[in-house]
């Protein structure tokens, strides 16, 4: 959880006083809810914005949040996307101040919400969110953020953890200010224990927290612990007709493994990653134990198996030569993803070995499969990659590590999930290669394999996940479920196979005596835990959604991701989750209607650290407004890329895809308003052409101009390159593209948010967003670029002329109506209308840049290179207004 208290833009003394800061978390057997509270108090003359913000694994669900206003409580409500959508824009009708974010899977989500503080006044915030906190290494690990923005005159942090069996150890670490560097500066930090349950403290005060960073703390608290567990069943709890089974057996001897370490060594690998990766490979080659077997391959256009059909036995001899192997990678060429798979299929399953052979030697086999970018050469369907795959790799667990933002992660999960494995992130960072290492580590030491954890039908139903391919040391696997009435003996089986046979263990839970013996001590261990007592119940529902979510992911039949999504959607609802089919909506009526009712705090949701949707000024006095940006349905026409349009179809709710071949040093006329005197150039610069497709020109836009008669003083133009903005009319300001900066010239506003993201606000109703693309280390086909963004048009006249003005008067006019199709890349099959035109488009699968939020993949109607002009009404000649 990492919490902001922060007016963008301003200077720490023009902050509202951040009076409280409270964070608490309450861990019953791994189940962790945490609540984050905050109050501020605007001690100035003036009216203020303060933003309540705080960031939270993607693991976790907001199950609450309320904000607090003149002694009035407002209590946000989970709604289903499409209901929230409605709301939202029945509020933007009304000319309600309203906002619309949507949850989406990345590592860290954000929650942000805008409050204006008038003068005088005090205001708090209370969000909860819930999660269970995996095993591994030995170890669970519990991360509070703390980021308060200021330094805090009251602040807390209370954690309680309960645990049936007993604690192990538990220890918090030192604050962690960086990934890498860990500040030992504490405030009044302890720890008091009993058998089952523990209970930290941590209240800095204004000097301690001083003593760290005067602009208040930016840090990680961090409690990792572990529990007692001797029965080799593991723990069954059983709550108001509900259980859960932790099963992590303790003291097994470890199976070796056949381990195949497919490494990325396209041109995108170059420079640090590829260093990284080999420095974690040394580690990781030295740590095999001579029981197993292992091999290397690496591939770009081409692949290279080191040992040519065979694992080989992890020897001293061995394990030098593999090192000096690595040594030697050099980094260049394409992604064959394909092509890397089937060889490490050939390896885990030779074609002369047959079953028996897997049997008698009781290896674990395991493909580690790092990548960093997408399928660029041989095989790049993603549908036919997984199908492939699936087929080859047979018994084989396949772990995929997606190094950096670039990495097809969607296809590495949907792999993970075909083939008995999991799929983590890797981020470009100074310790990439410890990640690396962690992730081995996890998965180094199998102890267990094909495990099933039964319980009988008659007793129990809506079973969560049951069947593991693997259970590795330090590690857990968990299952929920429902008991059936009546049942008084609750009977668990466990059968896997471990290092010489298969094994089967079976015992009866006495659910009359499943309250469990975690009774309130002197520690007051249940003590804070409102509205979790019945925590199985919750945790299975948990468990249930992400299960149901995650199978939806690896469906191909649309019926079938259809009924999956409305059960999670149902199990979300009902449990307040705000999950990947669920939102919260933010609504503020007008400040005439809220003098009876001050908010009707309707909710507000999770968006990811880069999609922060900042305001120039603060709205009037009690308005609420969210980050919009990370919903793409905010943003009506985009072009981005190689330049790619992406225009919504409000009747479809679904978007319409098209390309133009531009040609490098040309500037192209975007968007021209003669009636508000708005102009938007773009330069085009050129890129490398694609493997196989060299006659296609690749270009990017690389500078964008927009001017505005302001029929004050003169124009503003707003120039905007790779590096920096510069604003010009009444001087001129340069802005750099990594710090954050304002600048208001006659009524126009340019805001440089911190997440290389720039908004243009020129008048009421016109609203732009310009995105700064780059890359840490590209490869050779990735250019640095600029994406330009129309956030709103309502105010740009009907006159509007450019590439972007011509489809937005086409847009509203679209109609389509599709039928399956045939062709693997082809979805549907539509004709799309607009007055008397009729053009056949195509529904595919695509990867957008459409917002703030990362490129991903999404549905488009493509339409035909060859109608693209039929479609903007002009030749490309005639949106060229200068060849640079």
């Amino acid at each position: 959880v990492i919490l902001n208290i922060l007016v963008v833009g301003k200077p720490c003394r023009h902050v509202p006083f951040l009076k409280n800061y409270h964070v608490k978390c309450s861990v019953v057997s791994r189940y962790a809810v945490t609540t984050v509270q905050s109050s501020v108090w605007n001690q100035l003359s003036i009216i203020k914005e303060a933003a309540f913000e705080v960031d939270l694994p993607s693991s976790a669900f907001i199950s609450n949040f309320t904000i607090t206003s003149n002694g009035k409580v407002y209590v946000a409500q989970v709604k289903e996307r499409a209901a929230a959508r409605k709301i939202y824009d029945a509020a933007k009708k009304q000319g309600k101040t309203a906002g619309l974010v949507a949850t989406k899977e990345r590592e860290i989500e954000k929650f942000r919400v805008a409050v204006s503080v008038p003068s005088g006044a005090r205001m708090s915030f209370c969000l909860s969110y819930e999660e269970l906190l995996p095993r591994r290494l030995g170890r669970y690990e519990l991360s509070l953020g703390l980021r308060p923005g200021q330094l805090v005159q009251n602040f807390t942090l209370d954690v309680d953890v309960t645990e049936r069996t007993g604690i192990s150890f538990i220890k918090v670490l030192p604050l962690k200010t960086s990934r890498l560097l860990s500040n030992t500066a504490q405030g009044k930090n302890g720890i008091r224990m009993s058998a089952g349950c523990a209970r930290v403290n941590y209240s800095p005060t204004l000097q301690q927290q001083n003593s760290i960073s005067p602009k208040g703390l930016n840090a990680d608290f961090i409690i990792q612990y572990d529990v007692d567990l001797r029965d080799l069943m593991g723990d069954v709890q059983v709550y108001d007709g509900y259980f859960v089974h932790y099963f992590a057996p303790r003291g097994l001897p470890v199976v070796p493994k056949d381990v195949i370490f497919v490494i990325d060594v396209s041109g995108s690998m170059i420079g640090t990653k590829i260093k990284q990766t080999k420095q974690a490979m040394s580690t990781i080659l030295g740590d095999l134990r001579e029981g197993d077997h292992f091999n290397i391959i690496t591939f770009s256009d081409k692949v290279h198996t080191w040992k040519k059909g065979r694992t080989v036995r992890a020897t001293r001899q061995n394990v030098r030569d593999a090192k000096e192997f690595v040594k030697r990678i050099i980094a260049e060429g394409w992604t064959n993803i394909n092509a890397a798979l089937l060889s490490a299929a050939q390896l885990v399953n030779p074609p002369s070995s047959g079953s028996s052979s897997r049997l008698s030697s009781h290896r674990v086999p395991l493909v580690i499969f790092l990548t960093d970018g997408e399928a660029t050469i041989g095989v790049t369907s993603g549908d036919t990659i997984l199908t492939n795959a699936k087929r080859a790799l047979g018994s084989a667990s396949l772990f995929g590590l997606a190094f950096g933002d670039d990495a097809d992660f969607l296809l590495l999960k949907r792999l993970a999930l075909d083939n008995r494995g999991v799929a983590r992130m890797v981020y470009e960072d100074a310790d990439a290669a410890l990640q690396l290492k962690g992730f081995y580590d996890e998965v180094a030491s199998p102890l267990l394999s094909d495990i099933q954890l039964s319980y009988l039908d008659d007793q129990a139903f809506d079973i969560t996940r049951s069947l593991f391919p693997n259970y590795f040391q330090g590690s857990e696997l968990v299952v929920a479920g429902r008991v059936k009435a009546g049942v008084k003996d609750l009977k668990v089986s466990v059968s896997a196979t471990d290092s010489k046979q298969r094994m089967k263990v079976e015992n009866d839970v006495l659910i009359s005596h499943a309250k469990g013996n975690g009774s309130a001590d002197s520690l007051d261990c249940f003590g804070g835990l409102e509205g979790i007592s019945s925590f199985v119940h919750r945790l299975w529902a948990y468990f249930t959604i992400k299960e149901l979510l995650l199978a939806k992911l690896n469906a191909t039949d649309p019926a079938t991701q259809r009924l999956l999504a409305d059960k999670a959607t149902n199990l979300s609802l009902k449990y307040n989750f705000v999950t990947p089919v669920t939102s919260l909506v933010v609504v503020k009526p007008d400040a005439d209607e809220a003098a009876p009712t001050p908010t009707t705090a309707k909710p507000t949701t999770p968006t990811p650290s880069h999609n922060d949707s900042k305001t120039a000024s603060p709205p009037p006095a009690g308005k609420i407004s969210t980050s919009l940006s990370c919903f793409t349905s905010m943003l009506s026409i985009a072009v981005d890329g190689d330049p790619h349009f992406v225009v919504q179809l409000p009747k479809l709710h679904q978007n319409l895809c098209f390309t133009v071949d531009g040609r490098a040093n040309d500037v192209l006329r975007l968007l021209e308003d003669p009636e508000r005197g708005i102009i938007v150039d773009g330069r085009l610069t050129g890129a490398p052409s694609k493997h196989g497709v060299e006659d296609r020109s690749r270009t990017y836009f690389d500078q964008l101009t927009i001017s505005t008669a302001t029929g004050i003083s003169g124009d503003i133009m707003i120039t905007l390159s790779l590096d920096a903005v510069v604003v010009e009319g009444e001087g001129r300001d340069a802005i750099p593209i990594n710090q954050q900066g304002s600048v208001t010239r006659q009524g126009v506003t340019v805001t440089v948010d911190n997440h290389r993201s720039c908004w243009i606000e020129l008048a009421k109703g016109v609203r732009f967003l310009v995105l700064f693309h780059h890359y840490k280390h590209p490869s050779y086909l990735q250019m640095a670029h600029l994406g330009f963004y129309v956030t709103d048009g309502r105010g740009l006249s009907d006159s509007t002329q450019g590439l972007l003005g011509t489809v937005s008067v086409v847009k509203d006019h679209l109609d389509g109506g599709a039928h399956r199709a045939n062709k693997e890349d082809i979805l549907a099959r539509g004709i799309l209308k607009w007055g008397s035109e009729h053009m056949p488009v195509t529904l595919q699968d695509k990867t957008l840049k459409d917002s703030v939020r990362k490129r991903h993949l999404g549905k488009c109607w493509v339409v035909p290179k060859a109608e693209v002009q039929r479609l903007l009404g002009h030749s490309y000649e005639s949106y060229v207004v200068n060849h640079a």
